[in-house]
């Protein structure tokens, strides 16, 4: 039985749920919405979470530094896509640098946005209906992964049930997302298209040959499975996999 693109999105959330994200609809958080954390449709970075992971993970770093370096990250230096994704991708991996004067000393520190080294001290969070919009263009990704208030993975699912989109539909969806909506993309570490069946992940650098199914090892997950099922149980499991797919894009 084919089942419709909202019931394959559905399907993914509950999935991610049973992993332990929080999820959440974006229209609850967008402009205007019950619990308001954007302060327009253009920003894609929930930026209050961010600074609030921030001082968890660095508890050392003061207060105005943390914010200082939350400010650096949400700077894009350049009209270049894929540079300023790589200089998102260093500061994500290796810390922002900061210096601030403790006592009669100046300090050279790192402030970590993400604790590589125990996911549950992270915020996972499994957002669907997260409208954006910008120049001209009103998008909303099927779902959008933020860790610790950063939206690191979007995902693009196709329906099952129309015979003519495929898994290649989801692709080309994507890359029309990195034209229309470009500011979402300097923070993205993952993409996935997926038609409920088959899913495969790449970066925003990669050409569909690239994209490819998570191959685990875990022959208990992936018995009989779905692809999305085997990607989100295993490749984006935030207990096991998920810091680790990050830190070896």
């Amino acid at each position: 039985m084919k089942i419709t693109e909202n019931e394959v999105e559905e399907l993914a959330l509950d999935m991610f749920k049973e992993q332990g994200y929080n999820v959440l609809n974006g229209l609850e958080i967008s402009p205007g919405g019950s619990k308001q954390e954007r302060e327009n449709f253009k920003e894609v970075v929930l930026k209050q979470r961010l600074l609030e992971a921030a001082g968890k993970i660095n508890p050392e770093i003061p207060k105005d530094v943390l914010e200082e370096a939350v400010k650096k990250v949400l700077r894009v230096s350049s009209q270049n896509q894929i540079l300023d994704n790589e200089q998102f991708h260093k500061l994500l991996i290796e810390g922002v640098p900061v210096s601030f004067r403790r006592g009669q000393e100046i300090k050279h520190d790192f402030v970590n946005l993400i604790d590589f080294e125990n996911s549950e001290k992270n915020e996972f969070l499994a957002i669907n209906q997260f409208t954006i919009i910008e120049e001209k263009y009103n998008r909303r990704p099927d779902i959008i992964l933020f860790v610790n208030g950063l939206p690191l993975v979007v995902m693009e699912l196709k329906n099952l049930a129309e015979e003519k989109a495929t898994i290649n539909d989801a692709f080309t969806q994507l890359q029309n997302y990195k034209d229309q909506i470009p500011s979402l993309f300097r923070f993205n570490e993952i993409l996935v298209i997926s038609d409920g069946t088959l899913a495969e992940a790449g970066t925003i650098s990669s050409s569909r040959d690239w994209f490819m199914a998570w191959k685990t090892i875990n022959e208990e997950i992936s018995k009989n499975k779905l692809g999305l099922e085997v990607m989100i149980k295993c490749m984006l499991n935030k207990a096991e996999m998920f810091a680790k797919s990050l830190a070896r894009q």
